[in-house]
């Protein structure tokens, strides 16, 4: 699919919408955020670091995610999450790589096999402000993210869950090849066999000429970069 203009998304927070670029700097002074980190830590219990994580698709960032992530929390967590709002579609494998290692799955109980390891690591021992980690889920069609470590902060979560959304990018603008409007499905014919444009709505797609058979029918258009590949149809059922 082709590159697009930035998407836009809205705070958690205070629900202010804006492009990527413009949240990224929104979140780090938003005064409802800084209230409800107040009130979080006013909760019981340890302090602990928290990082804050952009994610973004490698392809055309037109994805994208604000984390909020517990320091206690796992890669594996982080992959599972990624997995649930993105990406999971047949089970396929997974990779962060943090030089000189690449974290993934492991088949006999967390020993490393050379330069692999284990995903079942916090991320508090792994993670600093700056980094910028590659993700690959599915090894054939591989569908490939960035993980940017933009900030760290000591305090209580705001959610007993190990991870915590603070802003995701609104489904983007993408037109119909016949008509212009949102498009709704892809065509798995011409994405695979002519390898053109493959975007219909839902009226255009009861005439368009491919029956899509050798594929299983068409594939749901959703909010995420995993369309479009492999089995994918959609995110789990949040929360995530």
């Amino acid at each position: 699919m082709s590159r697009r203009k930035q998407t836009r998304g809205s705070c958690v927070f205070c629900g202010r919408e804006m492009a990527k670029s413009g949240l990224t700097r929104h979140l780090q002074s938003c005064e409802a955020r800084a209230a409800s980190q107040a009130e979080a830590n006013q909760q019981r219990g340890r302090n602990q670091q928290i990082f804050h994580l952009q994610v973004v698709d490698a392809y055309s960032g037109s994805f994208w995610l604000h984390l909020e992530m517990k320091g206690s929390a796992t890669l594996e967590e982080l992959d599972g999450y990624l997995r649930a709002i993105w990406l999971e579609c047949c089970g396929h494998l997974s990779a962060f790589t943090i030089p000189p290692y690449r974290f993934t799955q492991i088949f006999n109980d967390g020993f490393s096999i050379g330069d692999e390891k284990s995903m079942n690591v916090q991320v508090q021992k792994i993670f600093t402000p700056g980094m910028t980690i590659p993700y690959e889920y599915d090894f054939g069609t591989t569908s490939e993210l960035v993980i940017n470590v933009l900030d760290v902060r000591e305090g209580k979560p705001h959610t007993k869950r190990p991870i915590f959304l603070m802003a995701r990018n609104e489904m983007p603008q993408i037109p119909c090849m016949v008509c212009g409007e949102q498009a709704t499905l892809i065509c798995l014919d011409c994405l695979y066999e002519v390898d053109g444009p493959c975007e219909l709505c839902d009226a255009h797609w009861e005439t368009h000429e491919h029956d899509n058979e050798q594929y299983g029918g068409p594939m749901p258009l959703v909010n995420s970069p995993r369309t479009g590949m492999c089995g994918y149809a959609g995110p789990a059922e949040p929360p995530y």
